[in-house]
């Protein structure tokens, strides 16, 4: 479906049943996709979004492994947030 925005695969799945993720967490993932990493507080302040909608869509993207979440270590109270980067679909050719 063109222009669809980012998909997931549900767990266990291989890849052929995607299905479109929901707003919020398809502008989580945009700002995350920046490159940077964020904690929630920070992820809210860029994100016009409640701070239960945005702690819902983080939640939710960490259970189809889409982020990689990080201890903060200048303040072990707070968790850090990291888009995950896509892997390339793999091809069927194997080289040796």
């Amino acid at each position: 479906m063109p222009g669809a925005g980012p998909v997931a695969a549900d767990a266990g799945t291989t890849g052929a049943m995607m299905k479109p993720l929901p707003a919020s967490q398809k502008r989580v993932l945009e700002i995350l996709g920046t490159g940077s990493a964020m904690t929630h507080k920070e992820i809210m302040a860029r994100v016009d979004c409640s701070p239960r909608t945005v702690r819902d869509a983080l939640k939710k993207l960490r259970q189809k492994e889409l982020l990689i979440v990080k201890m903060n270590l200048h303040d072990m109270r707070q968790v850090i947030y990291q888009s995950r980067p896509l892997r390339a679909p793999e091809s069927g050719n194997v080289s040796q």
